[in-house]
C-alpha cells in the first residue's frame, strides 16, 4: 500500500488518509475519496512494515513539537524495509528571507500565513518552522537513512510545488527506511 496523508488528489495505487471526514474547510477531499480517517500522530490503525510509501505534503508542520519525534517513529514503524517517506514542509529559510526582502503588507501577510498556517480551521495552524537542518535531524533520530532533498516529487499537484514570489517555498525530502 502507498499512503497519502492529508492528500486531496485521488491517484491510482495510492490511498488517502485525512484528519477530516471530508469537505469541512473546503481543503479536504470529498469524503468518498478518503480511505482512512486519522491523524498522522497516531498510525496505530496500520500494522508494522505494512506500507511501501508514505507521502505527507505540508502536514508535519501541523504536529505539535512534543509529538514530532514519536510521529516520525510511527511513520518509520509502518513503512516496509527500504520504504520511502516523502515529506514536504514550508522551508523557513526561504520564507524568512522573503519576509525581509518582499515589500508590501499584503505580500508579507501571505508569507506569514505560510509560516504560521492559514488558520482557516482548528487544524490549520503550524507548530514549528522547518529547514533542512531540523528536518534531517528529526528523521535521523526516528531511524531514517539516505535522506535527500529534491526539487520536486512529481507525484501530486499540491503545495509541495507551490511558489511564492517566483520561488519554490517547499522543502521536499525523501527519507528511506
Amino acid at each position: 500500500m502507498k499512503l497519502n496523508i492529508g492528500g486531496m488528489e485521488k491517484k491510482e495505487g495510492w490511498k488517502i488518509m485525512n484528519i477530516q471526514a471530508g469537505g469541512e474547510a473546503g481543503f479536504s477531499p470529498n469524503k468518498d475519496e478518503i480511505d482512512f480517517i486519522g491523524d498522522i500522530t497516531d498510525l496505530s490503525q496500520f500494522d508494522d512494515n505494512s506500507i511501501e510509501e508514505i507521502y505527507a505534503s505540508h502536514i508535519i508542520e501541523h504536529v505539535p513539537m512534543k509529538q514530532v519525534e514519536e510521529t516520525l517513529k510511527g511513520i518509520y514503524r509502518v513503512l516496509k524495509d527500504n520504504g520511502k517517506f516523502y515529506v514536504s514542509v514550508p522551508d523557513m529559510d526561504i520564507l524568512c528571507r522573503q519576509w525581509f526582502t518582499i515589500k508590501g503588507n499584503s505580500a508579507r501577510m501571505h508569507i506569514q500565513r505560510m509560516m504560521f498556517g492559514g488558520q482557516t480551521d482548528k487544524y490549520d495552524f503550524h507548530y514549528f518552522g522547518w529547514n533542512m537542518f531540523f528536518l534531517k535531524g528529526y528523521l535521523i533520530s526516528a531511524g531514517f537513512k539516505n535522506i535527500e532533498r529534491v526539487k520536486t516529487f512529481s507525484l501530486f499537484d499540491d503545495t509541495s510545488n507551490f511558489e511564492a514570489n517566483g520561488e519554490p517555498i517547499s522543502l521536499n525530502v525523501i527519507a528511506y527506511k
